[in-house]
Order: structure tokens, then sequence, then C-alpha cells
């Protein structure tokens, strides 16, 4: 990408080449430091297309059936209600290859072959601040090639449920009918960040225990929250394999958007986000920093030998690798000790 027309680049992404999405997708997804500015330079001209989708998350419990629910629903979204759907899975992947974990992508065939819809795993190489940043910029980048629903699936359960929560509009949790504790798995801070919940597999002998398992959790969200003026998630039953629910899911993540717009607090969901968007570039363009500064890279191996010998403790490491970043950088010394 050396020789990279971004003015270009911009350009065939609002027209909505598929080749360019990928193109630019790949740009803002680098972490090189040119790339970092071409990538800046693209998201700023295509900046006015952007903010009209409908940005939906997507997690749940293992055996949830994910990737399958997208499957069936961006089919349907596509099919039914004339939309451009885009998959972004958040996928901190493999700490020692960077590899991304393809396999929901082989259960989502059926919308991989469709024109209208654009799939893309999110790999961060375990890194999650990462994955949070190339996920946002890559859904801009969606935005402006004419994609009108985003739905950013989260592989696995846990701390990525809180990046995605942070810059969707909807947050919406897929549970799974189990014989005996139906609730077992799920943790509470999960629960408090959806809008809407289904459980999903509500088909054939399944369907009974879903509707129980439906009650449950309606029961349990009651539990998590005393304040009756406090929004509550619907929870539904729906079935990716017939198609019974979808449309009802669809209707009450829609219903939640609109609801945002009515009482003016999409505007203010999305800013909060802009901000805390604002804060974790501003962190990781500093922690980028810290790695690739051969000053700080000096200082950081000197204080693992030491740590490791126990010449030292961590706190005069960090205190150590501070001043040398500090000095490197041109700012005041800063005391890791302090506060």
């Amino acid at each position: 990408m050396r020789n990279l027309n971004v003015a270009e680049l911009a350009a065939k992404v609002v027209e909505g080449s598929r080749g360019h999405v990928a193109r630019a997708i790949t740009l803002v997804e680098s972490t090189k430091p040119e790339h970092r500015a071409q990538a800046h330079e693209l998201l700023q001209l295509i900046n006015p297309h952007t903010g009209k989708a409908f940005r939906v998350g997507i997690s749940g419990v293992p055996g949830a059936g994910k990737s399958t629910f997208i499957n069936a629903m961006g089919i349907k979204l596509i099919e039914e209600h004339h939309h451009q759907v885009a998959v972004l899975a958040v996928d901190p992947s493999s700490t020692r290859t960077g590899g991304s974990i393809l396999g929901d992508r082989t259960r989502m065939g059926d919308l991989a072959m469709r024109e209208e819809a654009f799939i893309r795993p999110s790999p961060s190489a375990g890194h999650l601040g990462g994955v949070a940043r190339a996920t946002r910029e890559s859904m801009l980048v969606l935005e402006a090639a004419g994609y009108d629903v985003v739905l950013v699936e989260t592989v696995g359960v846990g701390q990525s449920e809180v990046a995605v929560a942070g810059m969707v509009d909807t947050f919406l949790f897929l549970h799974v009918a189990r014989t005996g504790d139906q609730l077992q798995g799920i943790k509470r801070g999960i629960l408090e960040l959806a809008d809407v919940i289904s459980i999903t597999k509500a088909d054939g002998d399944n369907e009974g225990e879903a509707r129980v398992s439906a009650r449950e959790l309606s029961i349990a969200m009651k539990l998590i929250s005393s304040d009756e003026s406090r929004r509550r998630p619907p929870v539904l039953t729906c079935s990716s394999y017939t198609g019974v629910g979808l449309d009802d899911v669809w209707e009450a993540v829609t219903k939640h958007r609109a609801d945002l717009e009515k009482a003016g607090e999409l505007v203010g969901r999305r800013q909060s986000q802009q901000r805390a968007w604002l804060w974790n570039m501003v962190e990781q363009e500093i922690i980028q920093s810290l790695r690739t500064s051969p000053e700080v890279r000096e200082v950081a191996a000197r204080v693992e030998a030491d740590l490791a010998a126990e010449k030292i403790s961590a706190v005069e490491g960090s205190t150590d690798i501070l001043e040398t970043f500090a000095r490197t950088f041109g700012h005041p010394a800063t005391d890791a000790t302090a506060g």
C-alpha cells in the first residue's frame, strides 16, 4: 500500500466496490505507522457517508448458534427487508499465530454467497484493544459503502462483549434452552448489556423447553434490577432452522433503536461511544509508541532481564520504562508509583 491513492480508494468505497472495501478494511486493520496515517485520511474522507446504518451487536452462550442465526437473519433482511448486510466478527485471535478463526464463516455459507452481504472477521493477534479499533473503523468503511445493517458478532463470551456494546446501537444476546439450570453460565454483567434477548433453537422437541427458558430468563431480568422505570429487554424465542421468531427478534431490534431516537438517546449514545473511542485510540497510540520505540525496547529488555533475576521490582522497572518513554517523546518524567 506504499503507493496507495487514498482519495481514489475512498471514492471507490463510497461507490460500493467490494474489492476496494476489502482493501480499505485491510488498511484500517494495519498497525504500521504509515498505514495508520493513510487510514486516518481515508476515514476523514468517508466520514460524511457514515452513521446511517443499524449497528447491532450479537453475542451468546456457547452453543447458542450465533453464526447460524446471523446467516438466517441476514438472508431474511436481504430478501424481505431489502437491506445491505455486513457482518464483522470480533475475534481476539491466536496470540501465537495471529490468525483469525474462520470456522464461523462456514456456518454463514448462504449469506456469504449473496452480493448484498459482506462478511469479515476482525483479527487482533490476541489484543482486544486492537480488535475494538479495527472493528469500529471497519464499520465506518462498510457504512460508507452502503451497508445499512452492520452485525457485529463476538467470538466467545468475555470482555469482547463490553467492547462491542460500546460501538453498537442495540446489543442482542442469544441463549439456548438446556436441561437443568437454564441460567447456568450466564454472567449478570452480560445480561445487563443486553437490549434484546432471544432463546434460539426453538423448534421441534426444543420448542417447549425454549418457551420455559424464556419465561425463566424474563424473571431473572426482573431480579437483576428492581427499578420499575428502567427498561427491561424483551425475551423472545426463535429458530434459525425454521425461521419462526426471526421477524419478532428484528422487530424488537428496530423498536429499541426507534425508542432511542424518539427519546433523543441515540445521538447521545453515539456521542458517548465517540468519546470512549477517542480515549481508546489515544491509549492505543501510546501503547504502540511504547512497543515500537527502539530506546524504550532497549530499556524494557534490560528491565525484564533484571526482573527475572529479581534484581528489581515491577514498580522500579515500570518507572525506568516510563521515564525512558517520557525522555524519548519529550514529556515530563512520570512517577509510576504516584497515586
